[in-house]
């Protein structure tokens, strides 16, 4: 019999890893797909047969162990004991190299592949999974929200090239999420072959930049500008967190830099905290008034920060 390279068929290399040879599958078995304009049942049928041995690593071992002294197009035989290795049976549609290497295991679930081949079960296929990222503010990520998104979804043609297409879908996108947290939309993704159900839509979480708000991990940060008699003598402020706002006293001699804990205002199911970052802003001397005003505090209160250097 006819000896098959099932690398050669797939177009990658012996080492190719598991992701290469999906990609690869997908792109040929997208192109030569009997249901195509662009199909060719006999292509199809090696791709798939391809796709069967090197996506399993039993077969794939078995292939690469049985097949490595071949090169494709030569006449194969089964090595002495090999049908008592594994067993007797039909392998179900797939080409007699196939059926002479893997007897009694199977492909396909024991079904054919292609459509309508002889009164043969159709070969299905589930769609691939395709994931986006999605812009989320964080009083969307807090208290949560419904949207009306249009997307930019990978889709591949029929010589199986990538472009991009609009697609409209409506999410809820719940309270508490955080960034890199992906929402599972099921069947929303690419389409199914011979009828295989549709792969799954995940929209990967991206939160927006927020001109008060840093976010690190579940925790807020907000700066706080005080002034500096505000930050000697103590005083009482109004903070804008992302559930509304908060009255937070100063404590007396607060310095730049200081961090005070809003506990539960942050983000996550499990609420991070709020932390409020003290900056001390100090009023420009713009005019001679002013300038003697810093002159006098200086004389009356004088103060070395850097005594410590």
């Amino acid at each position: 019999m006819e000896y098959k390279d099932y690398y050669k068929i797939l177009g990658v290399e012996r080492s190719a890893t598991e992701a290469e040879i999906k990609k690869a599958y997908r792109k040929l078995a997208a192109q030569y797909h009997p249901d195509k304009p662009t199909g060719d049942e006999s292509r199809f049928k090696d791709i798939s047969e391809a796709y069967e041995v090197l996506s399993d690593k039993q077969k794939r071992s078995t292939f690469d162990q049985f097949g490595s002294g071949y090169q494709n197009g030569q006449h194969f035989d089964p090595p002495p004991g090999f049908e008592q290795m594994f067993g007797g049976g039909q392998a179900g549609g797939f080409s007699d190299f196939f059926e002479s290497l893997f007897r009694g295991q199977g492909g396909f679930g024991g079904q054919g592949f292609g459509s309508g081949y002889g009164g043969r079960q159709p070969f299905r296929q589930k769609g691939e999974d395709q994931s986006v990222k999605v812009l989320v503010s964080l009083e969307e990520a807090v208290n949560g929200n419904e949207r009306n998104l249009t997307l930019q979804i990978p889709q591949a043609d029929q010589q199986g090239r990538v472009f991009q297409r609009s697609k409209q879908i409506k999410v809820k996108i719940p309270a508490g999420i955080k960034q890199g947290q992906r929402i599972r939309l099921t069947g929303q993704g690419a389409p199914g072959h011979g009828g295989g159900p549709n792969g799954d839509l995940y929209l990967e979480i991206d939160l927006q930049n927020h001109p008060l708000y840093r976010v690190e991990d579940e925790n807020v940060f907000l700066d706080l500008p005080l002034t500096p008699w505000e930050a000697a003598l103590g005083t009482k402020v109004e903070i804008p967190t992302l559930k509304g706002k908060v009255n937070m006293s100063i404590p007396v001699g607060t310095q730049s830099g200081a961090k005070l804990r809003i506990k539960g205002r942050g983000l996550g199911k499990t609420p991070g905290d709020q932390y409020v970052v003290i900056q001390i802003h100090t009023p420009p001397a713009l005019d001679d008034e002013s300038k003697a005003f810093y002159q006098t505090m200086a004389g009356k209160m004088p103060f070395n920060p850097r005594i410590h250097f």
